[in-house]
């Protein structure tokens, strides 16, 4: 990578970025950015109800904002002015070619970053690289990522988490499970309202917890081939509240049953997709991993600050049977997987350890269910087996954060492991809760405490934030509905050293 001057206009060519470009899994010195060539514009679908993709060469151009002077970005906001012209300080990453085998997106590693830094970035784009004049180069939207602060540093930190968007429910009309239905036409054209309370909160980052897409929505014509289950993608990123969302907002992305293969998937079946499919297709349309590891596992860690750090667990890669008997040999995580979240834990030096998990650990939840760690019948000895685990080693202020239920809420188990869950991004996907207690739940001796559970469904958010106040180091969260009205707060405090 390196510096060159760029071209000095822009002429209009037969290419698009239709599904905009996004930025992944950022630490304090490394970025994945990724777009997708396209033949058609968007937002709108074409006659395949799709995106096509197109062939051609990308290249990013990036670099510090500081670094680019007020004249340039001051060109860059004004329409009349060269679209190119902010870049003259930019750093270029080499041209990389697209292809069909993998669906048309291009994903680069930045590396050798700066902490804490704001960086400004564009996606360039062409049929041809080696015929670079004004009339064949093409530039994509103005995007901007925050790298992490040192993880020895102390500095506030806010993201946000939600899961479950639903788009067939969103775009029909006909609610998942009895949620209001409040997409408007402009919505439907637009894209999730939700999008628009998360831009204007300004989080350093997002977490999508699972269930992306639904490629078993609506069952009717479930996906099942690589181009009905890649559709489901265009369908999905090609919104402009999403491609405006994403081009300023990091992600750190997670698959569930919806997004892996269809309801409560597990490895087993002949059903398609496969389980091959399905996780090779989630690593291949989101910036999980660089474009060439096709080896490392998707289970990672990050440490946010000082005080947070991350932990992603795969939920669906390693799992036992769903209808295998419960017992010390059924797993979700898998031996190694296990190994590893229990060694990084007890390595870790962090106030709060948060474990962000697909599904649930403590709910509760519906009995009927076996596919998660809160149900009886499905892997209930793991989590009790961990959460004990955690008490005997005095591993203290492990939380988790989890997807997949529909609904919002805040619980404690009877071992004092907290866990908050962000349900569903729309409201058409939103349904009623489970309480402790209640007949059907997981729970039906009502040991977990629950500090919240929203009163009526909805779509929304869960934002967390970490900060040093007044001699200590305080974690708060905040669920929001889907148009960012805050439903619930607490927070918890840690006297710093």
């Amino acid at each position: 990578m390196g510096r060159e001057p760029l071209g000095e206009s822009r002429a209009a060519a037969p290419l698009f970025l239709a599904q905009g470009t996004m930025s992944g899994e950022v630490t304090a010195t490394t970025v994945l950015l990724q777009t997708r060539l396209t033949a058609d514009p968007g937002p709108g679908l074409n006659q395949q109800h799709d995106i096509d993709g197109a062939i051609g060469y990308v290249r990013f151009a990036y670099g510090p904002a500081e670094e680019i002077s007020a004249n340039d970005q001051a060109d860059a906001a004004d329409e009349t002015q060269d679209p190119l012209a902010w870049q003259r300080s930019a750093r270029l990453t080499e041209w990389q070619a697209v292809d069909a085998e993998h669906d048309f997106i291009v994903r680069v590693e930045l590396t050798d970053l700066q902490p804490a830094t704001r960086y400004l970035y564009r996606a360039i784009f062409t049929a041809d690289k080696d015929v670079l004049d004004d009339d064949s180069v093409s530039i994509g939207e103005a995007a901007s990522f925050l790298t992490l602060p040192e993880p020895r540093s102390g500095a506030s930190v806010r993201f946000c988490m939600g899961s479950c968007m639903n788009y067939h429910s969103f775009m029909s009309g006909v609610a998942n499970g009895g949620g209001p239905v409040t997409a408007t036409e402009e919505d439907r054209l637009l894209g999730y309202p939700v999008f628009e309370a998360l831009r204007d909160l300004e989080p350093d980052f997002f977490i999508g917890t699972g269930d992306i897409v639904y490629y078993d929505h609506p069952a009717q014509t479930a996906a099942r081939t690589l181009p009905e289950l890649r559709r489901k993608w265009h369908e999905q990123f090609r919104f402009p509240r999403l491609k405006e969302f994403f081009e300023r907002t990091p992600v750190y992305w997670s698959k569930d049953d919806h997004d892996f293969r269809f309801n409560d998937a597990d490895l087993m079946g002949a059903r398609e997709p496969s389980a091959v499919v399905g996780i090779d297709l989630f690593r291949e349309q989101l910036p999980l991993l660089p474009a060439d590891d096709h080896d490392s596992p998707s289970y990672r860690t990050h440490r946010i600050n000082r005080h947070v750090q991350l932990w992603f667990v795969e939920g669906r890669d390693y799992r036992s049977p769903n209808r295998e008997p419960d017992g010390p040999e059924k797993t979700i995580w898998g031996a190694e997987q296990k190994q590893w979240l229990q060694e990084t834990l007890r390595a870790s030096d962090a106030t709060w350890k948060i474990i962000i998990t697909p599904t649930p650990m403590v709910g509760p939840d519906r009995a009927s269910k076996r596919d998660n760690h809160t149900n009886p019948e499905g892997f209930r000895h793991e989590a009790d087996e961990f959460f004990a685990w955690l008490k005997a080693e005095g591993i203290d202020n492990v939380l988790t954060c989890c997807g997949d239920r529909h609904w919002q809420y805040h619980s404690v188990h009877p071992l004092g492991v907290e866990e908050f869950c962000c349900g569903a991004l729309n409201d058409e996907n939103s349904i009623r809760g489970v309480r402790p207690g209640a007949n059907g739940s997981t729970d039906p001796e009502g040991l977990i405490e629950q500090p919240y559970l929203y009163s009526e469904p909805t779509g929304g958010f869960l934002e967390i934030a970490v900060e040093e106040r007044l001699g200590n180091a305080v974690l708060t969260f905040r669920f929001h509905d889907d148009h960012g009205v805050v439903l619930y707060e607490t927070n918890k405090q840690s006297p710093l050293d």
